[in-house]
């Protein structure tokens, strides 16, 4: 079981900041090597959920009220340290980030733009997919909606 953190941008201390941006890239640049900008500079408006395994940063979303990202709330960067995907720390991290979107955002329809790999996952969560798969810097993805 993952121990969750639910920040602002502004409540992130500097090793969090650094250990979030160091697990995305590892995830995201390095593992699907995939050169893109991940420093948006959308993670200023986004609630940050962070997923700790023995102290160490194993999992981690960012969620966004309605209207900051999509019309609707919405996830992204939904990332999980290799070594730790064996445990189910996916559908721990997500389903917090389900629940604090409801808690702080007061709505449970929320949009992702799903790696299309991923369908599965986030069907089992409830995510159902809307409108054609496309490419998001080089990787297929595909709209999704859960309400």
């Amino acid at each position: 079981m993952l121990e969750i953190q639910t920040n602002t941008f502004n409540q992130l201390n500097i090793t969090a900041l650094y250990d979030l941006l160091q697990l995305r890239s590892e995830v995201f640049v390095v593992e699907q090597d995939c050169v893109y900008q991940d420093i948006d500079g959308k993670d200023q408006k986004a609630l940050h959920i962070l997923g700790y395994k023995d102290d160490k940063l194993v999992a981690y979303t960012r969620i966004f009220q309605p209207g900051d990202y999509f019309e609707e709330a919405s996830i992204g960067r939904v990332v999980v340290k290799e070594k730790e995907r064996q445990f189910g720390f996916g559908y721990d991290i997500m389903n917090a980030s389900i629940e604090a979107i409801k808690k702080h955002f007061k709505t449970s329809e929320i949009r992702i733009s799903a790696q299309t790999y991923l369908k599965k996952f986030y069907n089992n969560l409830g995510f159902k997919e809307v409108g054609e798969e496309y490419l998001e810097d080089g990787i297929p993805h595909v709209n999704m909606i859960k309400n």
